[in-house]
């Protein structure tokens, strides 16, 4: 995902300036909500990527971590697995240098990646623990990536345009020793629990199998019911993707959660109502909210008057109030593709949504951990209305016995 993007647009907000060019999009603000949990399923600590375009590995591998829990039935927090992000990072380099070398530089070489990259490290290579290799190799606590990032993008670009008409033995070496300088070596051994492991044998431990992983999106420019590459840079190895009706998209999403699975969730967060303090509505700043003047339209009227005392009980006086819902977009199959043609849906973020919560209107939102570190009011959690999570995604990465059958028998899953 183009974190990078991500990182831009939080600046710009904050600054009330333009983003790329664009006019700022209007602040929002949101009534008091109070959230009760319908139901949450376990995730690990809320991480920080800092300075860093990473977002696709650190929603990845908490995904994973989830899954290692849920496969395992830990239910003892303090085992919960905590892998190494910069592992993962290091390794999709390279094969990504690799690539844009073969490709003589036609081939998006940044920060950003997705979901299904990380699954191909775990793959190919296995699982690593965070205290095996925590990549905070250039003396900072948290990744600050930019001046890697620019030295990786140059190096490989010089190697691309290959100026002796034949690459050298070394360039790869040297690829690799850029990885290694600022993100450390991958260790091939290390020890957990007092029992040694090979980043192979441990994935094979935890009992994590990539191939049991489907992608799911949901466009109309590729018929439905088959797989395609999404089209966006990020996507660099083409990864395919289950293309399924918007509705069925979103059944799935729910009847995961509700049954005991998390997901990885690719979306775009561009969107005004996609807030710094912990919520993303999909709200429509282009009609009025609700009647009423401005402050009953965010905070709810007035309080009424206590009446007088009838010496009976008020069988509403435990009731929360009601609050003004913001008024959102509505969202069909139509304007989902179109947003997409018109890149106003744009492949900026990936986070872990792991539960279903209700406000105290009864409204649905999907429960989201996001890897900004514990901010906002949610201490790094994002509640996401249905709404948005309907128009923005891109997509999600799911275990495939979390799809109805009937789905998996029009999609060919075994």
């Amino acid at each position: 995902m183009k974190a990078f993007r991500i990182i831009l647009a939080v600046v710009s907000a904050l600054a009330g300036t333009a983003v790329f060019g664009q006019q700022a999009k209007p602040a929002v603000e949101f009534p008091e909500y109070q959230f009760t949990v319908v139901k949450e399923n376990p995730i690990t600590s809320v991480k920080n990527q800092y300075r860093s375009g990473t977002c696709w590995v650190f929603s990845a591998l908490g995904f994973v971590e989830s899954e290692v829990i849920r496969i395992n039935g830990i239910e003892d927090k303090a085992q919960y697995p905590d892998f190494s992000e910069m592992y993962v990072v290091s390794k999709s380099y390279f094969e990504r240098g690799i690539k844009y070398v073969r490709m003589d530089g036609c081939l998006g070489f940044s920060a950003g990646s997705e979901a299904d990259d990380v699954l191909h490290v775990i793959r190919d290579y296995g699982l690593v623990p965070q205290s095996a290799m925590s990549g905070m190799n250039y003396g900072t606590e948290l990744p600050v990536q930019g001046e890697m990032d620019a030295v990786l993008k140059g190096f490989i670009d010089a190697a691309s345009k290959n100026p002796n008409r034949k690459l050298t033995t070394a360039w790869k070496r040297a690829f690799q020793g850029i990885l290694d300088a600022y993100l450390g070596e991958c260790p091939e051994i290390f020890t957990v629990d007092g029992k040694e492991y090979t980043p192979a044998s441990y994935r094979d431990a935890l009992k994590f199998n990539p191939d049991d992983y489907v992608t799911l999106t949901s466009f109309t420019h590729h018929p439905f019911y088959t797989q395609f590459a999404i089209e966006v840079c990020d996507n660099w190895r083409g990864d395919l993707a289950y293309n399924v009706p918007i509705d069925e998209f979103m059944s799935v999403l729910e009847d995961a959660v509700m049954n005991g699975y998390t997901v990885a969730w690719g979306s775009d967060v561009s969107e005004p109502g996609f807030t710094r303090n912990g919520m993303a509505v999909l709200v429509n700043t282009e009609v009025k909210q609700t009647a009423g003047s401005d402050q009953e339209r965010w905070v709810g009227p007035a309080a009424e008057k206590p009446a007088a005392k009838s010496g009976k009980k008020d069988a509403k006086k435990d009731v929360k109030p009601a609050i003004p819902e913001p008024v959102e977009f509505e969202v069909t199959q139509e304007s989902r593709q179109e947003e997409f043609d018109n890149k106003q849906t744009t492949d900026d973020h990936g986070m872990q949504i792991y539960g279903i919560a209700k406000d105290q209107n009864g409204k649905k939102y999907y429960m989201v951990k996001n890897s900004w570190g514990e901010t906002g009011k949610y201490k790094g959690i994002w509640y996401a209305t249905e709404a948005f999570v309907k128009g923005k995604s891109l997509d999600i990465l799911v275990h495939k016995d979390a799809l109805p059958q009937a789905l998996k028998d029009k999609l060919g899953i075994k």
